[in-house]
């Protein structure tokens, strides 16, 4: 069996096309297919479709947050829930093409990979300066991590039931999957695609919502910004040295005072700027370290297919 994990936000146009297309692939494998989309906190009507998705068809399963939580806490949901041999991770609307997946099983059941990634071949369709800021996140992390993270990669990938096992032992709340898939290791290969539009609706991620979660990536998988704080440190420091000892010098050599207004305060500014920056990246790692230590759930769930009010609560 095949399990199929689809997050969802505010997708009642596109759940309907994913699965009648993905349906359309069942007919070319010769596996069963479970289904199990979570409704991340949808404010339109994702979860009465869902619902009566769950009762038409018994291999559909659904798992409906108290609220928004984020895709990867749906991810995560999905993982700990999925039942299959082989399990995929999926986006419901259709930007990670369904037809790759019979390619993928066979891949991954004719040799001895544990993964079948996907990658896009190109941006094409992106904004510009998505596509620009993208590059430079990967080419980042690949130089601050020892975690490689694969330009381009979507969370689109078909795993072993070994892997997604070993992904659930790392119970962090701060996730970035893209960084856990690789950081588990095991055998990955990758498929390149063209990239696409969404099949209907639009997208939920916003440039500022990208920009944090490259954030969240940075501080989960690299100390580099915590040896920049020390180097800024070490750097205003030594300037600051330097300085004061040229100032003593000039006036006892040349019995030239500090005239020093408008020097004075750009030096306070200097230090005080670089210092305000030091502290924010340990603050931003400190932070992180205060929601691990809480021990909060990564998801609550309100709702599955077994309590489906729609279908009378039962749904075997």
């Amino acid at each position: 069996m095949i399990t199929l994990i689809i997050p969802c936000f505010n997708e009642e146009e596109t759940i309907p096309i994913y699965f009648e297309e993905m349906e359309k692939v069942k007919m070319e494998v010769n596996h069963d297919f479970e289904y199990i989309f979570i409704n991340d906190g949808s404010k339109d009507k994702t979860l009465d479709i869902l619902r009566k998705l769950a009762v038409k068809h018994p291999f559909v399963r659904y798992i409906s947050f108290s609220r928004n939580f984020g895709k990867e806490a749906a991810l995560y949901a999905g993982l700990q829930s999925s039942k299959g041999e082989l399990i995929t991770v999926m986006d419901v609307d259709l930007q990670d093409p369904p037809e790759l997946l019979p390619q993928m099983i066979e891949m991954i059941e004719t040799s001895d990979i544990d993964c079948v990634g996907t990658r896009r071949a190109d941006r094409k369709g992106e904004p510009p300066i998505r596509s620009f800021f993208a590059k430079k996140f990967y080419q980042l992390i690949n130089r601050i991590s020892n975690t490689e993270m694969v330009d381009g990669a979507r969370d689109y990938r078909l795993m072993t039931r070994q892997m997604v096992d070993s992904i659930l032992e790392l119970t962090e709340y701060n996730r970035f999957s893209k960084g856990l898939f690789s950081w588990v290791g095991f055998k990955t290969e990758y498929l390149s695609f063209e990239n696409r539009e969404r099949s209907a609706g639009e997208t939920s991620w916003s440039f500022w919502k990208l920009f944090n979660y490259s954030i969240d990536g940075i501080v989960n998988f690299s100390d580099a910004p915590l040896n920049i704080a020390s180097f800024i440190g070490a750097f205003s420091c030594v300037a600051s040295g330097i300085a004061m000892i040229f100032i003593i010098i000039r006036a006892l050599i040349f019995g030239d005072p500090t005239s020093g207004w408008p020097s004075l305060v750009t030096i306070i500014l200097f230090i005080g700027g670089a210092q305000l920056l030091a502290l924010g990246i340990i603050g931003k790692y400190i932070g992180k370290i205060f929601l691990e230590t809480k021990k909060r759930p990564i998801y609550i769930v309100k709702e599955t297919e077994h309590n489906n009010i729609f279908g009378g609560g039962k749904n075997e």
